[in-house]
């Protein structure tokens, strides 16, 4: 017998090489498909951003890390919406002991209840560019459809005992607790430590931002009470940092603000081009008029109950409002986008949001605390709205 191989046992051999090339090939291929595709993993990130004292003037990152590289934003007070800090541009990876200046068009300290927020750098640029582009490039990093961020109290220094020619701030006086709609007074006790007669301003700050102040004529050793009367309609409910300070001394105290109502948002008109509400709103947001997007609907479940079984990511937002600061509003106006098409008997919802009319991406239904009761006994035990039947002259909760 012939120890040469046969054509057919080389076929075979061939075949089995062609077929273990592929297998190889193929295993690199999948390897390297996210990249081949142009397909990336989603971006991810973390941060942590304890309590702390400051200037104002700065605040530190604990630790951030970054899987692609971006920005950590800082916005808090009265205006969540304008960033008060961003850092410098950070590359991928792990920041410890991050420092972020204030912006020097900001107009209030880094002082009070303040939220850093993790964003990523997609416009390929130095200068952070999310508020230029319309929230379309260096957008936040997401965790389950959520900004990732964290939220600290800064509060100011202590002060040295040096003063050398400020005046020192020897007292203190707030209420224990207000609510967003009422006027409280203030008080402190202002010395002047030296022996000149000097004229110098102390001033009243709400989370940093300067609510008022006043000069002061004080003659060497003097000392004098001065009052401020603090208007609190328009501020989020919360702890907020209040304090008065000098050239070089302050005092600040915690105080506790309530919101003066219960959360709630009224239909007092509904047409085919236009809603009307009535809203008692506790944040930064607005109102928008929903229906639900998804396949079946409610009413197709036997078992469906409007209180336990609307789901918010199935809601298609049909129109918003203008933004609206903490407070009472009468008569908002909801338009309708202009491809939306409404019809008499349709039946809607009206929703309070938290975050900008503008990024209605990034906002997300307002949910209220625990202790916070919804006055509308059709509205959802963890939301604030309302559902309404287009072309019925007003839907007031009984």
């Amino acid at each position: 017998m012939s120890s040469r191989p046969t054509f057919g046992t080389i076929k075979r051999v061939v075949a089995i090489l062609i077929a273990i090339t592929i297998v190889l090939a193929a295993g690199i291929v999948v390897g390297q498909a996210p990249a081949l595709f142009g397909i990336d993993d989603d971006p991810e990130a973390t941060i942590e951003f304890e309590d702390q004292q400051q200037n104002g003037s700065a605040v530190v990152i604990d630790e951030v890390t970054l899987s692609d590289g971006g920005y950590v934003v800082i916005t808090g007070g009265t205006d969540a919406t304008e960033p008060l800090a961003v850092s410098d541009p950070l590359s991928a990876g792990t920041h410890e002991n991050l420092t972020i200046d204030r912006d020097d068009d900001a107009e209030q300290d880094l002082l009070g209840r303040l939220t850093a927020t993790v964003h990523q750098n997609t416009a390929d640029e130095d200068d952070f560019a999310y508020a230029e582009t319309d929230g379309a490039e260096d957008q936040p990093y997401l965790s389950a459809g959520y900004p990732v961020s964290a939220t600290a109290t800064v509060t100011a220094e202590e002060i040295d005992d040096g003063l050398d020619d400020s005046f020192a701030v020897e007292g203190l006086e707030i209420p224990s607790s207000a609510t967003t709609n009422e006027t409280m007074e203030v008080t402190a006790e202002i010395r002047n430590p030296t022996d000149l007669d000097a004229q110098q301003p102390v001033e009243l700050r709400l989370d940093g931002r300067l609510l008022e102040w006043q000069t002061l004529d004080l003659e060497g050793g003097e000392s004098t009470t001065v009052t401020f009367e603090v208007d609190t309609r328009g501020t989020p409910p919360g702890e907020r940092v209040l304090g008065v300070y000098t050239d070089r001394d302050g005092i600040h105290e915690t105080i506790e603000l309530e919101f003066h109502t219960e959360p709630s948002v009224t239909v007092t008109d509904a047409s085919e081009s236009r809603v009307i509400t009535d809203v008692a709103i506790p944040v930064d947001g607005f109102v928008a008029v929903v229906e639900d997007g998804s396949e079946d609907g409610d009413e197709n479940d036997e078992n469906a109950t409007d209180e336990t079984d609307a789901n918010p990511e199935d809601w298609e937002i049909l129109g918003v409002s203008d933004q609206l600061e903490p407070g009472e509003h009468e008569e908002v106006r909801v338009s309708y986008d202009e491809n939306v098409s409404v019809d008499d008997g349709d039946e809607l919802t009206a929703v309070i949001y938290e975050g900008d009319p503008e990024d209605r991406e990034a906002a997300s239904p307002y949910e209220p605390d625990a202790d916070e009761i919804v006055v509308d006994e059709e509205a959802l035990p963890e939301l604030v709205e309302t559902t309404f039947t287009v072309g019925e002259e007003s839907t007031d909760a009984e």
